[in-house]
C-alpha cells in the first residue's frame, strides 16, 4: 500500500490550499481514510477522517467549517480543502490509512497503519 501526499506550500493567512491524497495497492473500500498534522515540537494530530464506503467524516473542531476532506473513489484519492487558513494550521501534513477503524478511534493516529510521506503547509501572518 502506497499513499502519496502533495499539494503544500507556503499562503498567507486567509488564503487556500487543497492538499491531495494518491492511494495505490489495494481496494480501499473499506478502509478509513485520515489527515493528520504535526508542528515542531508538537505531537502529530488529528485533522479530518473519511470513511471509503458511505462517506462519514469527522473533523477536529479547530477546523470545522474552514477544512473539507472528500474522496475520489474513481481516482483513489482524498483530499483537504483548506479554506480560511491561520498561521497556527502550519504543519507537517499526513495522510493515513486504516481498515476496520471502530467511530471511537477515528482520531487515534495508532489506529492507521498506513501512511503517506507528508506535505509541508506554511500559513503566514
Amino acid at each position: 500500500v502506497q499513499l502519496q501526499a502533495s499539494g503544500g506550500g507556503l499562503v498567507q493567512a486567509g488564503g487556500s490550499l487543497r492538499l491531495s491524497c494518491a492511494a495505490s495497492g489495494r481496494t480501499f473500500s473499506t478502509y478509513t481514510m485520515g489527515w493528520f498534522r504535526q508542528a515542531p515540537g508538537k505531537e502529530r494530530e488529528f485533522v479530518a477522517a473519511i470513511r471509503w464506503r458511505g462517506g462519514s467524516t469527522y473533523y477536529k473542531d479547530s477546523v470545522k467549517g474552514r477544512f473539507t476532506i472528500s474522496r475520489d473513489n474513481a481516482k483513489n484519492t482524498v483530499y483537504l480543502q483548506m479554506n480560511s487558513l491561520k498561521p497556527e494550521d502550519t504543519a507537517v501534513y499526513y495522510c493515513a490509512g486504516g481498515n476496520g477503524i471502530i467511530t471511537s478511534q477515528v482520531r487515534a493516529p495508532s489506529a492507521y497503519d498506513y501512511w503517506g510521506q507528508g506535505t509541508q503547509v506554511t500559513v503566514s501572518s
